[in-house]
């Protein structure tokens, strides 16, 4: 069965669009879902249109037609997309420009793999950022992380908030769990054999979440031609809602990660600065 599916934003112009194709899809019994999201994210939700389409694709079974929100459906449509055997259909202009208005995802693996390769290439990450007191640094590192098409967004509560929002879309970020926290962003969790003052903000946002969470490391070549980047999938129990075990859990898989290569681990970021006795092991 056909499902036809879109997004759009809360404003009165766009939800009275999306109203309108929806009852033009229901005259012809054809299946539509429709997901609303705040005018506010707009610029975000843009970026996350690929992960959005490839999320509907893992949750949906059969055949999809991804359509603009003011789209009108003015017949049954199904008899053109039933004998389509391809992975996914769209269509060019002039044979030249490409419409990204109405895209056809078949439920096919290639199809799975397709949307992932375009994920990967057009996907925002929305990242938390700290700006350096040294305005020349802090406008190279900009530059730098922007060219990643990177979302920056500071280390605050405003910043939590967008990550947070952004993770419930099906966007994605990057977080550096072994950083030093203050003690009110942390718990002591045992790493390394040191009971470690560490940060609790990755676990919060896996649990509220229940996103996918991976691990990544850049690994130098043996001849130093350069890095190779590993992804390591992680334990369900950093998802879990029990903080402690959630933290412990993510503290035990950084080790896992760093013993593969430990000399190549930035010790600089000095993890244990803060452990349970209150001794300092870097005088």
């Amino acid at each position: 069965m056909l499902t036809v599916f879109g997004f759009h934003t809360d404003d009165k112009l766009y939800t009275k669009h999306a109203q309108i194709l929806a009852e033009s899809a229901k005259k012809f019994n054809i299946h539509i879902l429709l997901k609303q999201f705040s005018k506010d994210d707009w610029q975000t939700i843009i970026a996350f249109k690929p992960v959005f389409i490839s999320q509907m694709r893992r949750e949906t079974h059969g055949p999809l037609l991804f359509v603009d929100a003011d789209a009108i459906i003015l017949e049954d449509i199904r008899p053109y997309f039933n004998a389509i055997e391809e992975d996914i259909a769209v269509h060019y202009i002039d044979n030249k420009r490409l419409i990204s208005s109405t895209i056809f995802i078949n439920d096919t693996k290639n199809a799975h793999s397709l949307l992932n390769v375009w994920v990967n290439q057009h996907t925002a990450p929305v990242i938390m950022y700290k700006p350096s007191k040294n305005q020349d640094v802090d406008r190279f590192m900009l530059e730098a992380r922007q060219r990643l098409n990177a979302t920056l967004v500071p280390t605050d509560d405003s910043g939590v908030r967008a990550v947070f929002k952004y993770l419930k879309q099906g966007g994605f970020s990057a977080i550096l769990p072994d950083h030093v926290p203050k003690e009110s962003g942390g718990i002591y969790s045992y790493f390394y054999g040191q009971n470690a003052l560490s940060s609790t903000l990755l676990s919060k946002l896996a649990a509220k979440t229940q996103c996918s969470v991976v691990g990544l490391s850049c690994l130098r070549r043996n001849d130093l031609s350069g890095y190779d980047i590993y992804v390591t999938k992680l334990s369900n129990d950093i998802l879990s809602k029990d903080l402690r075990l959630s933290v412990d859990t993510l503290n035990k898989e950084m080790e896992r990660m760093i013993n593969v290569a430990p000399e190549q681990y930035l010790w600089g970021y000095k993890r244990f600065r803060k452990i349970i006795d209150e001794s300092n092991i870097y005088q």
